[in-house]
Order: structure tokens, then C-alpha cells, then sequence
């Protein structure tokens, strides 16, 4: 019996402005700890966020170059989770009406023919912060927000890869675009683009998906496809087992 992948990605492009998403604190990466922030990105009481032009054009400049459609209503939304690298306990981003709509990349199938990639959306958010835990030589971690609001567009993709290799070809699309159109840096070393990686496994010929699961947070499109690689591998035998 015979199984395919179902495959869907969401990319984080950080955008290459010099202020933050909803303030004037600065993007510049390698900076001491915790020495650019401020009451807004820190969430302090009181602090009003003002969105940064610049971001705005940026995200519009993306979707343009991905066909998207371009909203002329956008609205950003809270996204509540807790963890200590987000000190606000929720993050602004967009969900119902994102700046970008449905767009599409034409990329090489695994036989070389035009396969084209749908995606559901392209929107705006902001980052979070990170933990340190090789700094202290007492072994305890620590939260450095300099990233904290740092302005991110994310793209979502539909369910339409097959293959790591379909998924490595995606990413190296999306990674041109974003260069060519000046929108971002992608220094994947800086954390300038990470991915989320969605895939779950069922019977060629089978309408409806298996169970999904997601591997979050890779920097580097080679780890993309070999834990995609892993992954199809470990579905596969649990489903071939009975599973």
C-alpha cells in the first residue's frame, strides 16, 4: 500500500526596516541584551502601539511580488499564549483580515514540470523575544526582548507540497523573491527567515488528511528536508503497522 505526503509550510520573513512594528526601537541584530526596548514593546501599562509605515509598504511590496491579493481593510489581533521570551503574554498579529490574501509560486515538480504552489495568506505580525541559556556560567537562562516587536511577515501555504524536495525548492523561491524585492535580508544565521513545517500521510488517492503533525522553527532549508524526510519515514511505518 502506497502513501503520500501532505505537505504545508509558514514561513517567517523578517522585514528589513530600522524600527520595530509598533515603535521606534531599532532591528539591529547582535545588540547587548535588553537594550532595545521600550514600553511598548514590552507591553508596560499604558504604552500605545503606532504602526510603522514602513512596515505596511513592505508587506505590500511581498505580496505584490507572491500575486497576492491585497487587502484594503487589514486588521491586526492579539494572539494570546504565554512563554518568557513574550512579555506582553500575547502577540499582534493578523488572522481574518490580513494585509495579504491568496497568492501562488510557480515552482519545479520532482518530474521538472510547472507545479504551482497556492498560499492562503501573507500577513503581518510581530516577533518575540528569545531565551539565552549558554551565557550564565551558573547554568540559569535568561530573556533577551531586543526582538520583541520586530516586524515579521508570515506565508502560509496551502497543503500543496508532495515532497521535501518540492518544500526545499518553495523555500528557495521564497527566499529569492524576498531578496530581489528588498523586502528582506533572509540571513537565515540572524533568524531573518524560519520555518514551520505542517505534514501529515495518507493513501494515494485519498481525499481527506491524515493526522497533522508540526515541526516549528527551522532556520535552514536543508534541516527542512531531512526532517521532512525523517518524518514521512516515522508516519509511514506507524500507518503501514496498523497505526
Amino acid at each position: 500500500m502506497s502513501y503520500e505526503a501532505i505537505i504545508g509550510l509558514e514561513v517567517h520573513v523578517q522585514l528589513n526596516t530600522r524600527s520595530k512594528t509598533f515603535c521606534s526601537c531599532s532591528t539591529m541584530f547582535g545588540a547587548k541584551p535588553n537594550s532595545h526596548t521600550c514600553p511598548v514593546c514590552l507591553g508596560l501599562p499604558g504604552a500605545l502601539p503606532v504602526l510603522n509605515k514602513e512596515v505596511v509598504k513592505k508587506g505590500i511590496t511581498a505580496g505584490l511580488a507572491l500575486g497576492c491579493e491585497i487587502s484594503g481593510h487589514s486588521v491586526f489581533a492579539r494572539k494570546n499564549y504565554f512563554y518568557p521570551d513574550l512579555p506582553k503574554a500575547y502577540q499582534i498579529s493578523q488572522y481574518a483580515k490580513p494585509l495579504n490574501g491568496r497568492g501562488s509560486v510557480i515552482i519545479r515538480d520532482d518530474q521538472g514540470e510547472d507545479k504551482k504552489i497556492e498560499m492562503t495568506r501573507a500577513h503581518l505580525e510581530e516577533d518575540a523575544g528569545k531565551l539565552v541559556h549558554d551565557e550564565d556560567p551558573n547554568g540559569s537562562s535568561g530573556a533577551d526582548y531586543n526582538r520583541c516587536g520586530v516586524p515579521l511577515l508570515e506565508i502560509v501555504t496551502e497543503p500543496d507540497l508532495r515532497t521535501p524536495r518540492e518544500a526545499y525548492r518553495f523555500l528557495t523561491a521564497i527566499k529569492e523573491i524576498m531578496q530581489y524585492t528588498g523586502v528582506s535580508e533572509c540571513n537565515m544565521e540572524k533568524g531573518e527567515l524560519r520555518v514551520d513545517v505542517n505534514v501529515s500521510m495518507r493513501r494515494i488517492g485519498e481525499k481527506s488528511f491524515g493526522v497533522k503533525q508540526e515541526i516549528k522553527n527551522m532556520n535552514s532549508f536543508a534541516n527542512v528536508k531531512r526532517a521532512l524526510e525523517l518524518e514521512i519515514k516515522r508516519q509511514t511505518k506507524i500507518l503501514k503497522s496498523g497505526g
